[in-house]
């Protein structure tokens, strides 16, 4: 038997640890951003694809359907009056980028504006893909501390005056302010202002993440911080992975052709994938705001099992709020729990969780959180997830002291 090849010596330095061989989702799936497979709307997709191929197939033959390195252009006009609308954001098709998820719009924002040695400000709890990016890119993250309304102005204010005492300006401020992550909290838009005062005092643009913003119970939100401002120093990105479905992988950027064109010169994909922004535009004009409230309607039941579920199974040892959208609930347990090694004792009893410090700055204060996304499973799959999450919890740190029926005040 011939020895395998060793590319081991050639490996490029500094790699990340290798990833693991994909053996299915957990019994008990609380983690990333996976939404509820019942209500991807499959047949009005199906309807969508067959009718957009029938009359535009064709297009396929070129590189960007015929609507340029921007992205298909039916989608881009259905943004634009979308975010109209729903955030009070005015552009046009010719000011949105069409990117392969939200993650590459973070990616293409960074290429354009940092380089190694530089200083963002960020959320001191935030995504955590933002942060693993600012890591990796040699940048250094300084986190501002939340209330239950977001970033809060006043620890931003001291924050950027302490930066400035030291001769250095931050490239931008990154904020998710509508259903942050993962938190869950809305930004006022009083406040919205007051962030907007404070970026244009210090001469520093803001980094508006809008990817949760279409889930909210109530449906109504505060205009989006790039609607706010009269300078235009805020880029605005989201995403249709949370709105429809997560493994379409379609996100954009609202932003000026001056920083557009930049960033398309970094965009080497030749495109994003064409078939799902024919299907997405096709289906989005005809159902997206019929779809949207019925899937917030289905999370909101979500999470009200997982809160009475922990309410049940850990009583008064996990505090949480109660998010006013979104996917996921973000939960402080006693300061006895570790929860990276509760992630770790937890997986092999087929619970998978997001540690606090994942998402956090703050590695210290987010050691006893942990974020649990409730949209994937079923209430029954909540429930037990739940219930053996306490178990093991109890096992590996005494917490919480009594299982289940715990009553909550």
């Amino acid at each position: 038997m011939t020895a395998a090849f060793d590319f081991g010596p050639l490996l490029a330095p500094n790699l990340p640890p290798a990833a693991g061989k994909y053996a299915g989702f957990p019994p008990f799936n609380f983690v990333g951003g996976h939404n509820d497979p019942k209500q991807v709307p499959v047949a009005d997709l199906i309807a969508a694809a067959t009718a957009v191929l029938q009359r535009e197939g064709p297009s396929l033959a070129t590189y960007g359907l015929n609507s340029g390195p921007l992205g298909y252009r039916p989608l881009r006009e259905f943004l634009a009056g979308k975010l109209k609308g729903h955030a009070g954001v005015t552009c046009t098709p010719d000011e949105i980028l069409i990117t392969s998820g939200s993650l590459q719009a973070i990616d293409l924002v960074n290429g354009i504006l940092l380089t190694a040695g530089d200083t963002v400000i960020v959320e001191q709890e935030t995504y955590g893909g933002a942060l693993t990016r600012l890591a990796k890119l040699g940048v250094k993250a300084v986190g501002v501390p939340l209330d239950e309304e977001g970033l809060r102005i006043d620890a931003l204010d001291a924050a950027l005056a302490e930066l400035k005492a030291k001769g250095v300006r931050p490239k931008y401020i990154y904020t998710i302010p509508t259903v942050q992550n993962p938190t869950g909290a809305i930004m006022s838009e009083a406040r919205r202002r007051e962030l907007l005062a404070v970026a244009e005092r210090y001469g520093v643009p803001i980094f508006e993440d809008e990817c949760y913003s279409d889930l909210i119970w109530s449906g109504t939100r505060p205009r989006a911080l790039h609607a706010l401002s009269t300078t235009g120093n805020v880029i605005h990105i989201g995403s249709f992975s949370k709105s429809i479905a997560p493994a379409l992988r379609v996100g954009y950027i609202v932003a000026s052709w001056e920083l557009l064109s930049r960033m398309l010169a970094t965009k080497t994909d030749a495109g994003s994938g064409a078939l799902e922004q024919m299907v997405l535009a096709e289906y989005c004009a005809r159902h997206f705001h019929a779809h949207v409230p019925k899937l917030a309607k289905g999370l909101r039941a979500k999470l009200d099992v997982l809160r009475e579920a922990l309410s049940e199974n850990f009583g008064t040892a996990a505090e949480f709020g109660d998010p006013p959208g979104g996917i996921y609930l973000w939960i402080k347990l006693p300061d006895v729990v570790d929860t990276q090694k509760l992630f770790a004792a937890a997986a092999k009893a087929g619970v998978a969780l997001n540690p606090g410090p994942e998402w956090s700055t703050d590695k210290a204060y987010a050691r006893s959180r942990l974020r649990l996304c409730f949209a994937n499973p079923e209430p029954e799959q909540i429930r037990k997830g739940v219930a053996t999450l306490a178990e093991v919890c109890a096992r590996e740190f005494g917490v919480p002291t009594r299982i289940a029926n715990v009553g909550r005040g």
